[in-house]
């Protein structure tokens, strides 16, 4: 018996073959085409994303911080310090510490106390891209007797070492004598428009009140006369005073050079609302103090020294006007006739309190002074303690 052969069993011709391969071809490379032009589309968008980011991060920065400009600044210290074509500089209660500090813009319990009180003369600092030195003077919080509350805020742009380019910026935040953070970095200055512009009110006699930009060959303005207010910050002196708005001006960039850059620029104009307002806040007369506050040396069961102060609460916060807002504590070592700077203070609203001093030294003695301190804030008189010597 003979078997049939399969006659369509058969393999294909390299004619078929060669079709075959360039029709797969075809496709593969319509895919591969496909899949290039979608991944251009993500990464263009991807960096359109990272500036806009990039760029509304900085100006949301600028604009949160300059505006509280001013904000619970004592008479005689200026709001405004420097305005340069590229740093701006100004004093705000920005940030506290102390819990029911209820002038600040803004709590942080963990600020470092450097930064949540003014500079003092002792602490001057030179403000960043200038030679300009800051403060001539110490200021004091309104009342007297402590440090001013409004510490100074820089921000400033500076050319990018880390990048090849040559017109790239870093924008930077300091505040006191902290080392400059970086706010934002791939920021080019816009073209014909310089980072900084600012707009002051003009007062010409015999015409209306207007408000102008300050023309760029006014600039920098800068606080040269150590008081606010006084009698030689006039004239000259005085025109960064008359300064009401700041606009921000820069081009935001994904880093890369070359047709994969990508550019966007933002002008954002800040009102400076605090600008040109006294602080004239009471709370009455200065606080009654009416008690006494304890000093007594212990010794830890670390074997640590430590001196345990106590003290009930004030006149004033127990009865009278009841404005006590906190308690101000000074410590000085017997050898030093000066008290110098206050060396803590305890918010108001227990019934008794207390603090362990820890930060002593054995066979040293010291002094410490207590007043109590109102919304105003004005200060009563020191009450201090006998000398207390540490074990």
């Amino acid at each position: 018996m003979m078997r049939s052969k399969n006659l369509n069993s058969r393999g294909m011709t390299l004619l078929e073959l060669m079709v075959s391969l360039v029709v797969f071809s075809i496709i593969v490379g319509g895919a591969f085409s496909f899949l290039l032009t979608q991944s251009k589309g993500f990464q263009f968008g991807s960096d359109r994303m990272d500036i806009l980011q990039n760029m509304r991060f900085a100006a949301n920065v600028l604009e949160m911080d300059i505006r509280t400009a001013g904000s619970n600044v004592p008479d005689e210290q200026p709001f405004l310090i420097y305005a340069g074509t590229d740093v701006v500089a100004f004093n705000a209660d920005y940030v506290t510490n102390v819990e029911n500090d209820a002038w600040a813009v803004y709590y942080d319990k963990d600020a470092p106390t450097g930064s949540v009180t003014a500079l003092t003369q002792s602490q001057r600092v030179t403000i960043p891209n200038t030679s300009f030195v800051y403060p001539d003077t110490s200021y004091e919080a309104l009342g007297g007797g402590t440090n001013s509350p409004a510490e100074t805020i820089i921000f400033y742009f500076q050319p990018d070492a880390s990048t090849s380019r040559t017109d790239d910026y870093i924008l930077y935040k300091k505040v006191n004598q902290d080392a400059g953070e970086v706010v934002a970095r791939n920021l080019l200055q816009t073209p014909g428009l310089q980072f900084f512009d600012y707009m002051w009110v003009r007062n010409p006699p015999s015409a209306p009140v207007y408000i102008e930009q300050v023309p760029a060959g006014q600039l920098p303005l800068m606080h040269s006369v150590a008081v606010h207010g006084s009698t030689a910050d006039t004239a000259v002196a005085a025109r960064i005073d008359s300064v009401r708005g700041v606009t921000v001006n820069f081009t935001a960039t994904n880093g890369k050079m070359g047709p994969d850059e990508r550019q966007r620029a933002i002008s954002r104009s800040i009102r400076l609302p605090n600008a040109g307002m006294a602080v004239k806040r009471s709370c009455g007369d200065e606080p009654m103090l009416g008690i006494t506050m304890t000093a007594v040396p212990v010794t830890l069961g670390t074997g640590d020294p430590a001196i345990d102060l106590a003290w009930p609460q004030a006149i004033d916060e127990v009865s009278g006007e009841r404005d006590v807002t906190r308690y101000v504590i000074w410590r000085r070592l017997s050898t030093n006739p000066a008290w110098g700077d206050p060396y803590l203070s305890i918010p108001s609203g227990q019934a008794n309190y207390t603090y362990q001093d820890l930060a002593v030294t054995s066979g040293n003695s010291y002094f410490y002074a207590i007043a109590a301190q109102d919304c105003t804030p004005a200060l009563s008189g020191q009450a201090p303690t006998a000398m207390v010597t540490v074990p």
